[in-house]
């Protein structure tokens, strides 16, 4: 997991980044609001802790901006502002946790424990897997032994549906009805032009995962089924 810190106060900041990198987590630290949203924007942290008072951009506007921005990441709100009605504006503005100074530090452990534990449940639900191959739902990209695969969006619709359901024999009617959305005439060729075009972008980075079984349709996994034709 790799944490954000947007703190201006250098004793804070520091004691912040040494406490929880010897956690396990590792760390980037900015003391400024612009330099901490290029930081922020480029989505590459899973948590962020960051103050309100921030030379530049508060960190009220920051958050807000973050998600305008389409931005999911966690944030947590380390702010000596305890006020109610500065929490509920914390908290409104898209913050997932909000924590007062002067804070405790297991507290403050326990609370990104949290958010790292809700973080890597989303991610789960972000990609499907089987075998060498991912899907990242969010941003559609398509990876085979880690090299991107430039799909059609129909491809990448098919090969969703096929991972969803590894090792099951699918009739040529399901998979069409299923990922077409209409009905399957039985003649149109449609669907085995697609399925050669994404074997071949598959193929080119290991062996074959889409196979056809002789009078059923096809499965996709790592070892033939029963009737399979290759």
């Amino acid at each position: 997991m790799k944490v954000l810190v947007v703190e201006d106060d250098e004793e804070i900041a520091d004691f912040l980044v040494r406490g929880l990198r010897e956690e396990g987590f590792a760390v980037d630290w900015h003391a400024t609001g612009p330099d901490g949203w290029q930081a922020m924007s480029q989505g590459s942290c899973d948590l962020v802790v960051l103050d309100w008072w921030l030379p530049g951009i508060d960190g009220l506007t920051l958050l807000k901006r973050f998600r305008q921005s389409g931005h999911e990441t966690p944030v947590l709100f380390l702010t000596a502002r305890d006020a109610v009605s500065d929490k509920v504006r914390g908290l409104d503005a898209g913050a997932d946790d909000y924590l007062c100074k002067p804070f405790d530090y297991e507290e403050l452990l326990a609370r990104l424990r949290v958010l790292a534990r809700r973080r890597a449940a989303a991610a789960a639900d972000w990609f499907i897997t089987h075998a060498d191959v991912r899907v990242d739902l969010r941003t559609h990209q398509v990876e085979r032994a880690g090299r991107l695969l430039d799909l059609t969006a129909k491809q990448q619709a098919l090969l969703v549906f096929f991972l969803r359901r590894p090792d099951e024999v699918l009739s040529r009617t399901r998979i069409y009805e299923s990922v077409w959305d209409e009905r399957y005439d039985g003649v149109s060729n449609t669907l085995e032009f697609h399925v050669m075009e994404l074997r071949r972008k598959l193929e080119a980075h290991g062996p074959r995962l889409i196979h056809t079984v002789r009078g059923r349709g096809y499965a996709f996994g790592e070892r033939p089924v029963a009737g399979d034709l290759g």
